[in-house]
């Protein structure tokens, strides 16, 4: 009796491990056993990578998870998905479970309800659409273009190959490099010059050293001449022009004395027969000395 009740509790023990390890694995997996769900089916032709557990949204909010994904052999072409959405959510007639992939390739399930007053009884199966990844929509958005630019690049590397081909390409490229070599050599020479023009600035700073000492100087003149007495010198250059100005009037006024003297010409006549008279004395005194000049001897 003892053995009997021994195996019972180890088949118990066993039994419980089990449970937990069921409910456990299923809890890593996301599902709630324990809480209270509904269940919908949506078919698709393509899952895109669609696994057990993703999660189903709305709006961003996670209302459920994909319960068990299997091939509906009776429906080729088509994958069933049972989806286990929380109780309290009423699903409207026509809505969509749409599998849609984030950047990292990552499938959930989303709904999009529609406007229906009418909801879907438990169990129903819901409309299902997958949409295009982001991968998918670049290559049907830029496939096109490409395929568009391709004839233009044929085109574009046509006329490259005949301008290469070109002869006067050639010749371009070979005067290019003369005008290079051209004028590699007049920088040779304007360095070369520059190098001469340094004795040549060295005077000019030296000279502009002396105009500056110039302008010195000239500015210390003017401040010198700023400071004479200009006012009474020009009223004494004045005073003398008009006494000069008097004296030629009275020189040309016959009727006065200075005028008289200019314009008298017995005057000039008694004058020189005096200094002939004063010439021909001084010239008998000289030859007659002791008839003008009498020396006693004590």
């Amino acid at each position: 009796m003892k053995i009997q009740r021994k195996e019972v509790l180890i088949g118990l023990c066993a039994v419980i491990a089990l449970a937990v390890l069921y409910f456990g694995i299923e809890f890593l997996k996301g599902v709630n056993i324990f809480k209270p769900a509904n269940y919908y089916y949506a078919s698709y032709t393509d899952a895109a990578g669609l696994q057990k557990s993703a999660p189903v949204t709305i709006n961003g909010f996670k209302v459920g998870q994909v319960r068990e994904i299997s091939y509906e052999y009776d429906n080729p072409g088509h994958v069933r998905v049972e989806l286990s959405l929380d109780r309290e959510l009423r699903v409207p007639v026509g809505s969509k479970a749409v599998i849609e992939q984030d950047l990292l390739g990552t499938s959930t399930v989303v709904l999009h309800f529609s406007d229906s007053k009418d909801f879907h009884d438990i169990g129903n199966r819901l409309v299902g659409e997958t949409a295009q990844g982001l991968m998918g929509t670049v290559s049907d958005q830029l496939m096109p273009n490409v395929s568009a630019i391709f004839p233009k690049i044929d085109s574009l590397v046509t006329a490259l190959n005949t301008l290469v081909r070109d002869p006067a390409l050639s010749k371009s490229v070979q005067r290019l490099d003369d005008i290079t070599l051209s004028l590699d050599q007049t920088m040779r020479k304007l360095n070369a010059t520059a190098g001469q023009l340094d004795p040549v600035m060295k005077n000019v700073n030296c000279i502009t050293g002396n105009v500056n000492t110039i302008t010195s100087d000239l500015a210390q003149v003017s401040g010198m001449l700023s400071e004479l007495p200009v006012d009474s010198l020009m009223n004494n250059i004045m005073a003398l022009s008009g006494n000069l100005r008097s004296l030629s009037e009275e020189l040309d006024n016959p009727d006065s004395t200075l005028g008289a003297l200019t314009h008298d010409r017995s005057l000039y006549n008694n004058l020189n027969n005096a200094a002939a008279s004063l010439d021909s004395l001084l010239i008998d005194v000289k030859k007659n000395p002791k008839r003008y000049i009498s020396i006693k001897l004590l």
